[in-house]
C-alpha cells in the first residue's frame, strides 16, 4: 500500500495516503469502477489505512459546497421543468440572425448563458433538438432550389453547441462542478484563505467566456469552416414556429424564472469579495448566511410554490431525484482526498518534489498548468482532475514562491477546456453521437480550442483575475504558510 515510500516521522501515514490516493487516480483515469462507487473508496480505506477517522471521513460528503450544487441543480431542474430555458435560448438565437454564420454564433451564445446556470449536457440536450431541426430545414430548403448545403455548416454548429456549453460553464461558480470544487479545496487545504465569492468569480469567469466563445466562433466560421455570404434558406422560419409553438409566457414559466432570478441576485449581492460592493451580509445577523443556504430556500421554495398548470408545485420529487447524484459523491470523494492529501502531509511532500520550477515566472507556471490539465482532462473526468490535482498545486505553489491562487484558478479554469474528444464530456459525446461531426474533424477544431483556452486563462488570470481576487503572484500570502 506504501509504495516503497518511507514514512516521515511526523507524517506516518503518508505512504498509506499515497497508495490510496494513487489507487483512485488509475480507477478514475481508467474506469475501473464508476466513478461515483471510486469516489465511495475513501469512506473504506481511509479509517482502515489510519488517514482518519470515519466521521471526519463521512464529514467531506457534507461540506456546504455540496449543498450548494445541489440547491444550483435543483433550481435549474425547475427552470427546466417549467420551460423557461428553452424560451430564453430560442430568444437569443432569434436575436442574433439567421444565416449560417450568424445562427453558430446565435446557438453559441445561448448554450454559454444558459450553461452558465444549468448544466452543460442539459444546456446542450436543449439545444440539439432545435439545431437539428434547422439542420434539416437548410438541407430541404436547398435541395428544393437545387443546391448543396454549405459544407461544414451542420459540423460548426454542433461543435460550436458543445464547445460553448463547456465554455459558458466557466462563469459562475455554480457553471460547472471543478469551479466548486476549487472553492472548497482552497478552505480546507488553506483554511485562512480569503473566501471564494460570487461575484468575484464572475468578475473573471464570465468576461473570460465571453471572449472566448466570440474568438471560437471565429475559429469555427472563419477559419475551420469557411461559410460563403449567403442568404439563409429557412432556418428562420424554423426558428419563428419554434417560437410560435411555445405560446404566450406562462405563469410558470414567471414564477419559477423569479425565484432563480432572485436566487441568483443573491448570489451576486452578497459582498464579502474584493472589488464587491457592500452586500446583504454586512447588514446584522446575516453575515453567516452562505451561498448554498440560498441556494437551498430557493430550492425548497420551488416545492412550496403551487403550479397554474398541473396539480401540485413548480418542483416534484421524481423531478427532484433526476439530481446527478453521482457528481455529489464525486465531490465528497474529493474532498476526503483533498483532506487526506493535507493531513497526512502528502500534498506538501509532492508539491515539494516539484520546487525545481520554482525559478519560473508565474505566467510561464500557469501556461504549464493549463496545458496540462487541458490534455489531462481529455482522457479523465474533469472534477475527478480537479480533485486530484488542485490539492498539490495548492502546496507546490507555497514551495515555488507564488500565491496558492496562481496556480489553482487557472487549472480550474483548463479544466472545462476539453475540446479533441468525444469521450471528454458528456457534451462532446452528445453532439458526436449526432453524426455532424467525425472524430478527426472534432480532434483538429478541438487542439485549436485547447490552444487558444491556454492562452485566454493564462490572458485573463494576469489581466484580470490577479486584480479582482487580489493576488501579488509572485508573493506568498501570509494564509498560506503553515503556522
Amino acid at each position: 500500500v506504501g509504495l516503497g515510500v518511507t514514512a516521515p516521522s511526523d507524517h506516518p501515514q503518508l505512504p498509506a495516503m499515497a497508495g490510496a490516493a494513487l489507487l483512485m487516480a488509475v480507477y478514475w483515469i481508467f474506469d475501473v469502477l464508476p466513478i461515483a462507487v471510486t469516489s465511495l473508496l475513501p469512506l473504506a480505506l481511509f479509517p482502515l489505512l489510519g488517514v482518519a477517522d470515519p466521521s471526519a471521513v463521512a464529514g467531506a460528503y457534507g461540506k456546504p459546497t455540496i449543498f450548494l450544487f445541489m440547491g444550483g441543480f435543483m433550481l435549474a431542474l425547475g427552470i427546466e421543468r417549467a420551460g423557461l430555458h428553452r424560451r430564453i435560448a430560442l430568444a437569443i438565437v432569434a436575436a442574433i440572425g439567421s444565416r449560417p454564420a450568424r445562427l453558430v454564433l446565435g446557438f453559441m451564445v445561448a448554450s454559454g448563458v444558459l450553461s452558465m446556470w444549468i448544466s452543460n449536457t442539459a444546456t446542450v440536450m436543449v439545444m440539439l433538438p432545435i439545431a437539428a431541426a434547422i439542420l434539416r430545414s437548410h438541407e430541404e430548403a436547398a435541395a428544393d432550389r437545387g443546391a448543396a448545403p454549405i459544407p461544414g455548416f451542420g459540423t460548426a454548429l454542433m461543435l460550436g453547441i458543445a464547445y460553448a456549453a463547456n465554455i459558458g460553464g466557466m462563469g459562475t461558480l455554480v457553471g460547472t462542478p471543478p469551479n466548486l470544487a476549487y472553492r472548497q479545496i482552497l478552505h480546507d487545504v488553506f483554511p485562512a484563505a480569503p473566501e471564494v465569492s460570487f461575484t468575484g468569480w464572475m468578475l473573471l469567469g464570465v468576461p473570460l467566456a465571453v471572449v472566448f466563445v466570440a474568438l471560437g466562433w471565429l475559429l469555427l466560421t472563419r477559419v475551420l469552416f469557411r461559410f460563403p455570404a449567403a442568404p439563409a434558406f429557412g432556418e428562420r422560419s424554423v426558428i419563428r414556429d419554434a417560437r410560435r409553438a411555445l405560446g404566450p409566457v406562462r405563469r410558470d414559466e414567471l414564477r419559477a424564472g423569479l425565484v432563480f432570478a432572485v436566487v441568483a441576485l443573491l448570489w451576486v449581492t452578497g459582498g464579502s469579495g474584493k472589488g464587491d460592493l457592500p452586500g446583504w451580509r454586512d447588514l446584522p445577523g446575516l453575515a453567516k448566511i452562505g451561498d448554498e443556504a440560498v441556494a437551498m430556500a430557493g430550492a425548497i421554495l420551488l416545492f412550496a410554490i403551487p403550479s397554474a398548470e398541473r396539480p401540485g408545485a413548480l418542483m416534484d420529487w421524481p423531478t427532484a431525484v433526476r439530481l446527478p447524484w453521482g457528481i455529489l459523491l464525486l465531490f465528497g470523494g474529493g474532498f476526503a482526498l483533498a483532506a487526506g492529501f493535507e493531513s497526512t502531509g502528502l500534498s506538501g511532500a509532492i508539491g515539494g518534489a516539484l520546487g525545481g520550477l520554482s525559478g519560473l515566472p508565474p505566467w510561464v507556471l500557469v501556461v504549464i498548468v493549463c496545458a496540462v490539465m487541458t490534455f489531462m482532462t481529455e482522457l479523465t473526468s474533469n472534477t475527478a482532475t480537479a480533485n486530484l490535482v488542485l490539492p498539490i498545486l495548492g502546496k507546490a505553489a507555497v514551495v515555488m514562491g507564488v500565491d496558492p491562487r496562481v496556480l489553482m484558478v487557472p487549472a480550474t479554469l483548463s479544466a472545462s477546456c476539453a475540446f479533441m474528444m468525444p469521450v471528454a464530456t458528456p457534451t462532446n459525446a452528445i453532439v458526436f453521437g449526432t453524426g455532424h461531426i467525425t472524430i478527426p474533424q472534432m480532434v483538429r477544431a478541438g487542439v485549436w480550442l485547447n490552444l487558444l483556452g491556454v492562452a485566454l486563462i493564462t490572458a485573463a488570470f494576469f489581466l484580470i483575475g490577479v486584480e479582482v481576487l487580489d493576488i501579488a503572484p509572485a508573493v506568498v500570502p501570509t494564509w498560506a504558510i503553515s503556522p
